[in-house]
């Protein structure tokens, strides 16, 4: 169980730094259509851009929580003693 433990963290893991990546590319594609605008329409822009960051967090941190959670299952299915159960 010990080997399936360390392949699960080690999916969880590069899952997590993999959605992080992403994100961040993510990011950065997305704000330049914005920059551009900004020098045109500075306030609808910025306005845009504002939630257009918080989108994007928000389904980053989604994907992050449900790995966590699908870590957690795997664990407590394969008998691992340091899972902790969620709230909710």
């Amino acid at each position: 169980m010990a080997d399936l433990n360390a392949v699960r963290s080690l999916v969880q893991e590069a899952i997590d730094k993999g959605a992080t990546s992403v994100e961040e590319v993510h990011r950065s594609i997305a704000a330049m259509p914005l920059e551009a605008l900004k020098k045109i329409a500075p306030g609808p822009a910025t306005m845009a851009q504002g939630l257009q960051d918080q989108t994007i967090g928000t389904v980053y941190d989604t994907i992050r929580g449900l790995n966590e959670q699908a870590g957690q299952i795997a664990e407590r299915l394969l008998g691992g003693s340091s899972a902790s159960p969620s709230a909710g």
